[in-house]
């Protein structure tokens, strides 16, 4: 990258580009002008010697013949320190003080001699190929009886001239560098003084991050960098606490962004990733933030839905949504786009809502009807039974009332023991059921619910055992509620395990507290309804058939979380 030049150097440069351009520009002028004086000298000289030769010329004695006139321009070159040249009025030389006048051109064409027989009087400046310079010429006419005879023409190099003007030449570039040395010097202690405040100002610009606006620059001789920087330190200042706020709320963003449970994605108007939180991350399995930003949208998510919502924004410029079922995952989401057309950012706003545990709730919801409503159907339809059958005549004989009421007791009860149990767990759940917990030995805990199953297991065939640790066991707990705990787990167990099963019960210390587990050798649990089994009413399929309320397991369940 090209350096660029301090402002002592933009300062210094144009005076001394100035002055050099003046002293060029007056050296080009001066030179023009002497060389167009020296000329003018020269031409002057030579018209005095041309007229002075013609005069000669003149005289009868001097003009006899071409060899007489050869034999007389030597002398008269050598007086005049120039060359002389007799030029025929056809163009022939007759004379020539500098060479042969047999082995020269016709001169008839040369632009002195047309203008002094055209006009009397002729003179060119142009380089001379037989003497080898710059000459300057200057002819005259030679007139007699008849018309014009001949043409004098006298010429000189302009050598001194030339001289004259190198002397002078190397006299103002002298003067020039000179001037520029002088002007350099007070352009840079100028320069100095105007910028030595600024170079102060940009110290403390490259040292903004820790400038907390306090302090002030050096004063300066000049109105205006003092104003500037009197008002670079107001404008710090502000900026500082400008920036701050700016920072804080970016981090307040930042957290909410962070630990927002709704996934939130920015993308640009080209479809490249400009934001993406966690939350995101998570839901689509997408890399982090730091390995997505920057990236096409398409090329990292892989779901079609989500790619699709996304596309309708980004192509209508409207606001689009859609409900997603991520397969493999169980989760249930609801995908918004919104086109965003403000600035500083433009593209799209993808907000990804997971609603998998409201839509659980939901099936739970539907299912918990769908349960309460057919385990009422059956007691229900059987007193509906008996009613009727009573009425039909039954009610006359006394046996058969008797078995009938009896039967319609049982169901009574059952209905009787749901209401219960529902009532139970309500208050359960709501927290007006106290806990109150107290040590006891985790012995009793568990040996009292089994002393009360233990004739169920034996009519079963069932083998029942306890693993308690030699050292004895206490536990701050609630004894009854945990006792109907492991009583309704354990006679869970009892229903689904088949003849000549076991159930095991143990109890172990783990760190600070006690984990009392019940094993059993029975049918098992579904995958499916791992997660739903302490649902109120539900039963896994394979449970269908068996007897109970299904609120067992959902009461041991908040008892344990109560504590």
């Amino acid at each position: 990258m090209t350096r660029r030049l301090g402002m002592r150097w933009r300062i210094a440069l144009p005076y001394i580009a100035v002055v050099l351009a003046c002293m060029a520009a007056l050296s080009l002028y001066l030179s023009r002008q002497l060389r167009q004086s020296g000329i003018e000298q020269y031409r002057a000289a030579l018209t005095a010697d041309a007229s002075l030769l013609r005069t000669l010329l003149d005289s009868p004695t001097v003009a006899s013949s071409p060899e007489a006139l050869q034999r007389t321009v030597g002398p008269w070159a050598e007086g005049l320190r120039a060359r002389v040249t007799i030029i025929a009025s056809d163009g022939r030389v007759l004379a020539d003080s500098h060479s042969d006048p047999a082995s020269m051109d016709n001169h008839l064409g040369r632009p002195e001699v047309q203008q002094a027989i055209q006009s009397g009087y002729g003179s060119a400046l142009r380089f001379s190929a037989t003497v080898g310079a710059e000459m300057l010429y200057v002819a005259l006419p030679l007139t007699a009886e008849g018309g014009q005879a001949a043409v004098v023409r006298v010429a000189q190099p302009l050598s001194e001239v030339a001289a004259a003007v190198a002397r002078m030449q190397r006299t103002l570039t002298g003067a020039a560098l000179a001037a520029a040395l002088v002007v350099a010097a007070l352009s840079f202690l100028i320069a100095d003084r105007i910028t030595r405040p600024l170079r102060r100002l940009t110290d403390r610009v490259q040292s903004y991050p820790a400038l907390s606006g306090e302090g002030h620059l050096a004063s300066s001789d000049y109105d205006e960098v003092q104003s500037l920087a009197h008002a670079f330190s107001t404008v710090t200042a502000q900026l500082s606490d400008r920036v701050e706020t700016l920072a804080e709320e970016r981090n307040r963003v930042s957290v909410v962004l962070a630990h927002l449970t709704d996934g939130v994605m920015i993308t640009g108007p080209d479809g490249s990733i400009l934001l993406l939180n966690d939350a995101a991350a998570r839901l689509l399995s997408l890399p982090g933030a730091d390995q997505a930003r920057g990236r096409p949208f398409s090329d990292l998510v892989t779901n079609s839905e989500v790619l699709e919502v996304w596309r309708l924004c980004h192509d209508s410029g409207r606001e689009h949504e859609t409900m997603i079922e991520m397969p493999g995952r169980g989760a249930f989401l609801r995908a918004v786009a919104t086109p965003i057309s403000g600035e500083p950012v433009r593209g799209e706003l993808l907000v990804l809502q997971d609603l998998t545990q409201v839509r659980r709730l939901e099936t739970v919801r539907r299912d918990f009807i769908s349960n309460i409503s057919h385990e009422l159907r059956t007691p229900l339809a059987s007193l509906k039974a008996l009613v009727d059958t009573l009425q039909d005549g039954a009610l006359e004989d006394t046996s058969v009332a008797r078995n009938f009421l009896q039967r319609m007791e049982v169901e009574v009860d059952a209905l009787t023991q749901m209401v219960q149990e529902l009532l139970e767990l309500s208050r359960i759940e709501s927290g007006q059921v106290p806990i109150r917990l107290a040590p006891v030995p985790v012995s009793e805990l568990i040996e009292t619910p089994l002393d009360r199953l233990l004739p169920q297991t034996e009519r079963a065939g069932i083998e029942l055992s306890v693993s308690l640790p030699p050292e004895p066991l206490v536990a701050l707990a609630d004894q009854e509620r945990v006792k109907q705990v492991i009583t309704n787990i354990v006679h869970n167990a009892i229903k689904f395990t088949p003849g000549g099963g076991q159930i095991r019960i143990a109890a172990a210390r783990s760190g600070d507290e006690v984990v009392i587990s019940v094993s059993d050798t029975g049918i098992g649990i579904p995958e499916r309804d791992v997660s739903r089994i302490f649902e109120r009413f539900y039963k896994a399929d394979r449970a269908r058939a068996s007897g109970g309320t299904g609120l067992g397991l959902a009461i041991a369940k908040h008892i344990v979380q109560a504590h």
